[in-house]
């Protein structure tokens, strides 16, 4: 990582207004204590209002802008294939932001980089639309933590009716899951949203169980690849 590269990470761990000690920063930055002693130090001399000290942590005492986009060649295809994908696979609402955010990217890169586009692309030419008419209520329910009644066929065309709580949406294989806690079944369930035939939000909203959360699924899955 280039130093400027690591000064800047270093101001934006520390805008998130925690105390931060110089082993955490080394950590996160994989770099040694005294590297971040010195960078520390150079940014205080810069005029970056950083308090602390050595062995306690350190913290900025009031927001800093500081110019984000420091991007070099990799970084900046890291963001145009992610932008291109969500785009393509995102939901419409997603899509549509993903294009303003390149716009802003784009607006202010440094002169060197203004040109660059990355070769990979996510070309949308064979791809139904309808696959994804659900993303956008899904993502929403899912952040608000609301029910669902989803109406769904399986792999068998069997048809089924559920009360869900809806916890993630993961892609994999070129397929958009839903992952979700299945009041029926009283366990975790995976349902294809290109399989879900329609679905209504509930306006009622769950709590945090505990056994029942996206972290107890993942907690799950790791125990079980960890199985010899």
């Amino acid at each position: 990582m280039r130093r400027a590269d690591r000064l800047f990470q270093i101001i934006q761990i520390l805008k998130l207004r925690r105390l931060t000690t110089a082993q955490t920063l080394a950590e996160r930055l994989e770099v040694s204590t005294r590297t971040i002693y010195r960078d520390i130090q150079d940014l205080c001399l810069s005029g970056i209002p950083i308090e602390g000290e050595a062995g306690v942590g350190y913290l900025l005492r009031q927001e800093v802008n500081v110019p984000p986009l420091m991007f070099n060649e990799q970084e900046l295809e890291a963001i145009q294939v992610g932008m291109r994908m969500v785009q393509t696979w995102g939901g419409q609402e997603l899509s549509h932001a993903a294009k303003q955010a390149m716009i802003k990217v784009s607006a202010v890169l440094p002169e060197r980089l203004q040109d660059f586009q990355s070769l990979m692309f996510a070309p949308d030419f064979y791809l139904d639309s309808t696959e994804f008419r659900y993303l956008d209520p899904l993502r929403v329910a899912a952040r608000k933590r609301e029910y669902i009644k989803l109406y769904y066929q399986d792999a068998k065309q069997a048809d089924s009716e559920r009360e869900i709580r809806p916890l993630a949406i993961y892609f994999w294989k070129g397929i958009w899951t839903l992952l979700a806690w299945c009041e029926l079944r009283q366990d975790f369930r995976n349902f294809r949203v290109d399989r879900i035939i329609e679905l209504n939000t509930l306006s009622r909203y769950f709590p945090v169980c505990p056994g029942q959360e996206l972290t107890d699924f993942l907690q799950l899955m790791a125990n079980k690849n960890s199985v010899p």
